[in-house]
């Protein structure tokens, strides 16, 4: 039997005794300015610096965003005695080395996702992270949105029953630019890394690590995967389906099945969205849920950076939504699907 009420959100709302943190950027791309667009109209974190190798690029971005400070090298910004976090939003590939060297100078680091390339390169972050004593945590935004907070709690209180399965695909047009960074291997290219992280992630956070992975796709012409299908078993009782393209646009839902109940995710999932409960037959009744709070697309992005300043202010160094173990489980479940679609 269906509740007869969803429960309340746990929302990570600005001004409830968070730190009011002191934020650099490094890599003013697309991804940064949405971030800085967030933060200012959503929280009260502070803007005040920026690096990129182009020191043009960086006072170009500063002026936009209202940064004080605009710097041409990374090391210029970590080692600034005014920043206390450090939000690296470079290309995948440079997200190791920018991490550490944040961490080296005892900052606190919220890394884009993917937080790296491979398994390896996230546990060589973890590993420094603990041992400096500061909080990094990657930048998956869908942890802390308010829906999450919902789906996890109906999960753990059992409503759903025994959960059989994860269905999520996520699919954008790429531009099939030899240069666009998705299509260079350099870059830590690939539509799994960038986009497939997002069913893989919400795989993990109601099912887990899985037991098994068997992967199927395509290669593009430059050498990444194109698009994939991803089956993952969970032991006994429980597969997930995972679809993800860069050469089409696709649903971009989620729905997670259990043996009472079932929740059917709307698009897109991984952003603040809407979703409806259901019982296990055609006419059970339903309950529907849909963010109270007002904020759409990528003001969502406020809520991880308030949560990280919470967490600091806990005195935590990683998050407990999506800890640094789930973060290195996740791409390793992401190494062995590219290493697979590689070798078919």
């Amino acid at each position: 039997m269906l509740p007869s009420h969803l429960p309340e959100p746990e929302l990570y709302l600005p001004g409830t005794g968070e730190p009011a943190l002191r934020w650099g950027i490094v890599g003013p791309g697309w991804i940064a300015g949405e971030l800085a667009n967030a933060l200012r109209a959503h929280t009260k974190q502070r803007l005040v610096a920026v690096a990129s190798r182009s020191i043009d690029r960086a006072a170009a971005f500063a002026a936009a965003h209202g940064i004080e400070q605009a710097f041409g090298s990374v090391d210029q910004l970590v080692t600034h005695p005014d920043v206390d976090v450090v939000y690296v939003a470079t290309p995948q590939s440079e997200h190791l080395a920018a991490g550490l060297a944040a961490i080296a100078a005892g900052k606190h680091v919220l890394i884009e996702k993917p937080i790296a390339v491979n398994a390896a390169e996230a546990q060589t972050l973890a590993d420094a992270a603990r041992a400096a004593g500061v909080l990094v945590m990657e930048a998956m935004w869908s942890r802390y949105l308010p829906q999450a907070s919902v789906l996890r709690r109906l999960v753990a209180d059992g409503v759903l029953g025994e959960i059989r399965s994860v269905h999520a695909d996520h699919g954008q047009a790429i531009p099939a630019n030899p240069e666009h960074r998705l299509y260079r291997p350099e870059l830590g290219g690939g539509a799994l890394l960038d986009l497939g992280i997002y069913p893989v992630q919400l795989d993990s956070m109601i099912l887990g690590a899985p037991t098994g992975v068997v992967a199927v796709g395509g290669m593009t012409q430059t050498g990444v995967d194109a698009y994939s299908t991803l089956v993952l078993t969970h032991g006994q009782g429980a597969q997930s389906t995972l679809t993800t393209s860069m050469l089409a646009r696709t649903p971009t839902t989620a729905a997670v099945a259990g043996s009472e109940a079932s929740i059917f995710v709307d698009a897109y999932f991984y952003t603040p969205t809407s979703f409806t409960l259901t019982g296990t037959d055609h006419a059970a009744p339903t309950l529907t849920w849909s963010d109270p709070t007002g904020l759409t697309l990528f003001d969502g992005l406020s809520w991880e950076a308030t949560a990280l300043a919470r967490f600091v202010g806990e005195g935590r160094t990683e998050s407990p939504v999506h800890t640094l173990e789930e973060t290195v489980s996740i791409l390793a479940t992401i190494d062995e699907a590219r290493a697979q679609i590689a070798a078919s």
